[in-house]
């Protein structure tokens, strides 16, 4: 009696066409959920970002009385920033502003991110406290800020009249009302760049800073060689989005048009209360459209130039 046996395979064993597939389902399922959570801000930006930037750019070409009449002029409006002094003047203010303001917001809330950073009795209140006045609206904050400075009967005249400085007027001296918006700005945005810094310093490995500590490095070796090379993409997000804030942001418009609605001589009248001025002030939508769509080109490529130097915070890593 003879068996027969049969031959072992030769090829690659078969996988059948349900395995084939199944990975790549799953692909397309996570490609699909992805998509889903990326579809409201994609929507989003498209019609309240993308479309008004369009529409202003076309605008921009166009003389428009604010009563429906459009008149085509070319490029009229462009020229006329040339001759504008008080454009001029903005910008001035505007990068003043940014320059001041950019650096002491970034020093305030790295300080604070790192006096809270380690857990402590009352922690949580504590960090509540600088948060607090980023949930307050900016139209509050100015009113309230408004209040305390109001001239020789604001609380701060106040609490400053015993060291002679009681008449002082914070908001309606042009040498001091661009500071004290700075300051204003600054106290209003430290609690939300400090959660963004605690966010950043979560992520540096603890046990980078113990194995640098066994080795007898000091605090300041620490914070120079371990924290902050591990910070500099948290620090470059900071630097970008407090940059856009005080061109474009609430406070670039909403605090300063509470605060002295541009004055006094226009010492605190930034570049996007001008487009509005002359918006909805003298009616000049054209010339308002072409200004926004220079300022932001002029965002455009400062943020740009921003990626290219420090290769999207990376810096000198490759």
């Amino acid at each position: 009696m003879t068996t027969t046996t049969s031959a072992p395979p030769t090829g690659p064993p078969r996988v059948t066409a349900a395995r084939e597939k199944a990975p790549m389902t799953k692909r397309r399922r996570e490609a699909l959920a992805a998509y889903a959570f990326l579809a409201p801000d994609a929507i989003g930006l498209l019609i309240f970002v993308a479309l008004p930037m369009l529409l202003a750019f076309g605008v921009a070409f166009f003389k428009v009385d604010g009563f429906g009449n459009y008149r085509y002029v070319g490029l009229a409006n462009y020229r006329l920033m040339a001759g504008d002094d008080q454009l001029l003047a903005s910008l001035k203010i505007t990068g003043i502003y940014v320059v001041t303001f950019v650096p002491l917001a970034f020093v305030v809330s790295f300080a604070l991110a790192m006096l809270v950073r380690n857990h402590f009795r009352g922690i949580g209140w504590v960090r509540s406290a600088f948060f607090l006045p980023n949930v307050v609206s900016l139209v509050v904050v100015g009113l309230i800020w408004q209040f305390l400075l109001v001239d020789k009967r604001g609380a701060l005249s106040k609490l400053l009249g015993p060291l002679g400085l009681g008449d002082v007027s914070f908001l309606g001296t042009p040498a001091l009302a661009l500071g004290t918006y700075v300051v204003i700005s600054v106290w209003f945005l430290m609690g939300y760049q400090m959660l963004v810094f605690l966010a950043g310093l979560k992520d540096v490995p603890k046990e980078l800073e113990d194995a640098a500590q066994i080795d007898g490095a000091s605090a300041w070796q620490r914070f120079r060689y371990v924290i902050w090379p591990l910070l500099r993409p948290t620090s470059f997000f900071v630097v970008v989005n407090s940059t856009i804030g005080a061109v474009t942001g609430l406070q670039a418009f909403d605090l300063v048009y509470v605060l002295t609605k541009g004055g006094p001589a226009r010492a605190t009248s930034t570049v996007v209360l001008y487009i509005y001025e002359q918006a909805f002030t003298f009616n000049n939508m054209g010339y308002a459209a072409a200004l926004t769509t220079v300022v932001v080109a002029l965002l455009i490529l400062c943020t740009g130039l921003m990626f290219a130097v420090t290769r999207g915070g990376r810096f000198d890593e490759d």
